[in-house]
């Protein structure tokens, strides 16, 4: 794994780890409520998103593996600390072993992703290295999203 490959693997796996810790002294209740705000989602939802999201546009985008996203049924999941975990552990295991096969020659490279991966809007072209950046982008404003949410179930 080149040293750019090695700094996104590990940026990844630290926002993924971040979402376990956040939500590990929760209650299965309070994991499975969202906040009396309109447009709120459970601290279980917001980790069941960021971990979809960061599936897709890394193993999926990124380094094409062949895989399918049902982006709703995440907004509809509920469940268990024990499930997160297990999931955030998982990801993070298949993440560093696809980037440790991922060709560095390849980061520049221009494609347009599967709109199935994408999530909300149009796919548009963009390349290897702009998939990383997107992906933790996306867990750094989601991670914001749970401490607001966090926050507003002690209340």
């Amino acid at each position: 794994m080149t040293p750019e490959i090695a700094t996104y693997s590990r940026y990844i796996r630290e926002k993924i780890a971040q979402f376990d810790v956040a939500v590990s002294s929760l209650s299965e209740a309070d994991l499975n409520r969202a906040p009396d705000f309109p447009g709120a989602n459970s601290p279980f939802v917001i980790a069941t998103h960021v971990l979809g999201n960061m599936r897709a546009w890394i193993l999926g985008i990124v380094c094409g593996q062949e895989l399918r996203r049902d982006r709703p049924a995440e907004f509809v999941s509920h469940g268990t600390y024990q499930q997160i975990r297990a999931a955030a552990f998982s990801l993070s295991s298949e993440i560093e072993a696809a980037l440790e096969g991922l060709d560095a020659n390849t980061l520049g490279d221009r494609f347009t992703p599967p709109q199935e991966l994408w999530g909300e809007g149009t796919s548009v072209e963009l390349q290897r290295r702009e998939g990383f950046a997107h992906a933790l982008e996306h867990a750094g404003i989601h991670l914001g999203h749970m401490h607001v949410t966090l926050e507003l179930l002690k209340r």
